[in-house]
């Protein structure tokens, strides 16, 4: 089993940017020196309310620097809000950047105010989610590529810069609703499972998954991931006092963008805290978040779990206290497991 380590990239108005990303090297350095694995982080534009966001590609090329060996990745970018030359150049300079240990997560996104700003209409979403995917694979690997559209035309070029991983990074596929998990499995490496959804919501998507794969003649994927929201204490009491109070506000934010909204039916987030944290967050004594997380590698095949333990608002030392006891105590006991062969 790998772990990794996703960076929370959004912080209150009052907070002081600088202050916060000196945080974030102090986790990414735990995270390196302790032995994680790998690294993500997410992106949203235009970010509503008491929030604000660092942008990803910065960012994450910034934390590169003090990731050492890890594996890093776009956990994920919202690609068809992008031109695909930028996507392609830009995903393969990361790829240099991590001398070709790199992981290009791609997903569509579900916020109005992003698709209003880039110009995405509704009903060309999808469509152009797709095209810039593969458009952006054939510019890594084609001596010659045209194509046409409304928002991009190229007549026969070639991008000389190419990413070191051949034919191309890993794509990792976000996925939330019934239709977004089968194009998962034809068009991406594997399914990047949500941390929003419930065990129960997974278990049922994970069964469309592996029909769609066999559908189109795929094998189930050699790396499955997997984004946890996991907080490790003394107990879960503890870990319900320290961490609630700033996960209960993400999922609000959540739920004021319409999150939920493009996920499956019966799955909101408005609910009080102690009905949406059943069978959803990971959070207790790290023997009690170990039985939290069995199923996703006993049921789901799961071996790559990307943990999230800091939330807007947190306290560096609280987040580290959670880290210290996942690398002490957590992450031994998850490289022990088998995960199950799908």
């Amino acid at each position: 089993m790998k772990v990794g380590l996703f960076i929370t990239n959004q912080q209150y108005l009052d907070r002081d940017m600088v202050s916060a990303l000196e945080e974030q090297y102090a986790m990414v350095r735990h995270a390196r020196d302790s032995g994680w694995d790998s690294l993500f982080s997410g992106q949203h534009y235009l970010n509503e309310g008491n929030n604000q966001q660092l942008q990803l590609v910065p960012l994450l090329a910034r934390l590169m620097a003090e990731a050492g060996e890890m594996t890093c990745g776009l956990g994920i970018l919202l690609i068809n809000l992008h031109n695909p030359v930028y996507v392609a150049e830009t995903v393969a300079s990361l790829d240099v950047i991590a001398r070709g240990n790199f992981v290009f997560g791609v997903g569509l996104g579900y916020r109005e105010v992003e698709f209003d700003a880039f110009g995405v209409p509704k009903g060309q979403r999808v469509r152009r989610f797709e095209e810039c995917l593969e458009l952006v694979q054939r510019l890594w690997t084609e001596e010659s590529v045209s194509f046409e559209s409304e928002y991009c035309t190229l007549r026969d070029v070639h991008m000389n810069l190419r990413p070191v991983q051949k034919p191309r990074p890993p794509i990792w596929f976000a996925a939330n609703n019934d239709a977004a998990i089968r194009r998962a499995a034809r068009l991406g490496d594997n399914w990047f499972i949500n941390p929003h959804s419930t065990v129960a919501t997974i278990r049922r998507q994970m069964a469309i998954f592996s029909e769609e794969l066999g559908r189109v003649g795929k094998a189930f994927p050699t790396e499955q991931p997997a984004a946890k929201e996991v907080f490790c204490a003394k107990d879960r009491a503890t870990a319900l006092e320290l961490a609630g109070p700033y996960l209960a506000g993400k999922y609000r934010d959540y739920a004021k963008w319409g999150q939920d909204k493009v996920m499956p039916a019966g799955e909101t987030f408005d609910q009080g805290f102690d009905d949406l944290l059943q069978d959803r967050f990971v959070l207790g004594s790290p023997e009690e978040c170990y039985e939290q997380l069995r199923p996703y590698w006993e049921e789901f095949g799961v071996n790559h779990l990307i943990i999230r333990t800091h939330w807007a608002g947190m306290p560096l030392a609280t987040a580290l206290s959670s880290m210290r006891l996942i690398s002490d105590e957590l992450i031994p006991a998850l490289r022990k497991v088998q995960p199950r062969q799908a």
